[in-house]
């Protein structure tokens, strides 16, 4: 039980700034649906669609490699850097050069300034991911909560200076000082500006590690790390197809006119403010992951280890679908709040699959302790290529014919599936005694509450009703193993 306490410890901890963090960042969303118009949020959407594959191509799996090597000494640590620093720089120059032609094909003509930002802001990210990954496996969690809020609360007030403070400023009075910073044209690419100031700073916070950091380059542990770390670029790229390709293909896939008052970019844009709506799922399995990924290297060993492992899926399981029940039956309240234009909301039926697709993610995430473990990388790769490429084929498939609906139905089943291969595939190498019917009881539980909600429309007693029943036959089901736990 020490193992546990310690893990939902270190989740707290996690989970409260990224919680915390996104919360505070996700208020910027009633702001870009205030201020812009959907087509503006579509290309928002669109870009930082395809900034989530540039992330996991400059880092390249190193992060999760960092982990499974720490131990071997500091080596490790400057080599993966000095890796992820010069690709980083080489991949950035490309992007900048290649600007210009990039967002004429993406049909932003004249916006090259938007791919240069993006450039920058990916690359910085990429060069403190394995610092960062240091303070994990550190345990220093509350640096590492530190510099997190710091960097969204940084962007959360240019945002508020270039898009709110500046233009009522000069809307008074054009002659004010502003004017010689503010370039009202700009509009919504103010949004990356923020950005990249913002990522800039971490380049000052980590100032103490710039001075202990060797650049160097050890061809020897450099392989051996690559070989580790390829299947897990490619675990990552399947990750981020399964979770931003609905995003990149919506727009292309579906037929004009599908949605008579909206344009393709429109539709986009407000599939992806309602995707938004699912950050409080992925809020949720960030903060876990957090913990958990150098929680089972660390006790990997540990004879008992199996059994903790099957206790932390059956914990997970229950937390993530009850909220999944939670965050259904109570989006018509905190919705509109966020989504402020009344055109936004036309696509929430999308949001519980969403949901539950994010819930599935979760579950895969728990599950990939068994090929991380075992060296088998390789294997996680080939499920997360199915997923993907089941993402692709749903996408291509239902689009056409359901609209935005197609790409959540994808997004729920594609993860669905990955969970079911993973787990069949682990027990042959890694055998954990997962509750299967528990697992199976609490998911079923609150997916018949999410779609009574969704054929009835339950009012807000009935909501209640359904929360204290789930809330009573999962206490029923776990009061011995709940008792045990003190805290």
């Amino acid at each position: 039980m020490y193992l546990l306490k310690k893990l939902v410890r270190q989740t707290a901890v996690y989970g409260l700034s990224s919680i915390l963090g996104r919360l505070l960042n996700y208020l910027l969303v009633p702001l870009y649906t205030t201020v812009f118009a959907s087509g503006e949020y579509g290309v928002l959407t669109e870009l930082y669609a395809y900034a989530a594959f540039l992330n996991i191509l400059y880092v390249y799996g190193l992060e999760t490699t960092y982990f499974r090597f720490s131990k071997d000494g500091d080596n490790i640590f400057h080599v993966a850097f000095t890796s992820i620093l010069v690709s980083s720089l080489v991949l950035s120059g490309i992007l900048w050069m290649a600007s210009d032609s990039i967002v004429m094909f993406l049909d932003y003509p004249e916006r090259g300034d938007y791919i240069r930002w993006l450039a920058l802001i990916v690359a910085i990210d990429a060069i403190v991911a394995v610092p960062f990954a240091k303070l994990r496996e550190d345990d220093k969690v509350v640096k590492f909560a530190v510099f997190k809020l710091s960097n969204i609360g940084i962007n959360i007030l240019l945002n508020l200076f270039f898009i709110v403070f500046c233009p009522r400023v000069l809307a008074k009075n054009p002659e004010h000082f502003l004017s010689t910073i503010y370039e009202p044209e700009l509009g919504i690419g103010y949004v990356f500006v923020s950005n990249l100031i913002a990522n800039a700073l971490y380049l000052i916070f980590f100032i103490p590690t710039w001075r202990t950091v060797k650049l160097k380059f050890d061809s020897v542990e450099w392989s051996r790390m690559m070989t580790y770390a390829w299947p897990v670029l490619i675990i990552g790229f399947a990750g981020v197809t399964n979770e931003m390709l609905s995003r990149a293909m919506l727009k292309h896939r579906l037929p004009e006119g599908f949605y008579p008052e909206y344009s393709n970019l429109e539709i986009l844009g407000i599939f992806g403010a309602c995707y938004k709506l699912s950050v409080f799922m992925t809020l949720a399995i960030q903060a876990f992951r957090y913990a958990f990924e150098p929680f089972f290297f660390t006790k990997a060993r540990d004879k008992n280890s199996p059994r903790v492992f099957s206790k932390v899926m059956t914990y997970f399981v229950l937390f993530t679908s009850f909220f999944w029940l939670v965050l259904c039956l109570f989006m018509p309240y905190y919705a509109p709040i966020f989504l402020r234009q009344e055109s936004y909301l036309i696509a929430l039926d999308s949001v519980p699959w969403l949901l539950g697709g994010g819930m599935f993610l979760g579950i895969f995430y728990n599950l990939s302790l068994w090929y991380k473990l075992t060296d088998h990388t390789l294997y996680g790769a080939y499920i997360s290529l199915i997923g993907a490429a089941s993402t692709f084929f749903l996408n291509w498939i239902l689009i056409p014919t359901y609209g935005y609906m197609g790409s959540a139905y994808a997004t729920f089943f594609s993860y669905l599936l990955m969970v079911v291969i993973s787990y069949s595939w682990g027990r042959k190498y890694y055998p954990v005694p997962y509750s299967v019917l528990k697992i199976i009881g609490y998911i079923l539980l609150a997916g018949i509450g999410v779609l009574l909600n969704e054929t009835i429309g339950a009012s807000f007693l009935l909501s209640i009703f359904m929360i204290l029943i789930f809330l009573t036959l999962a206490f029923l089901t776990e009061r011995k193993s709940l008792m045990q736990i003190k805290f």
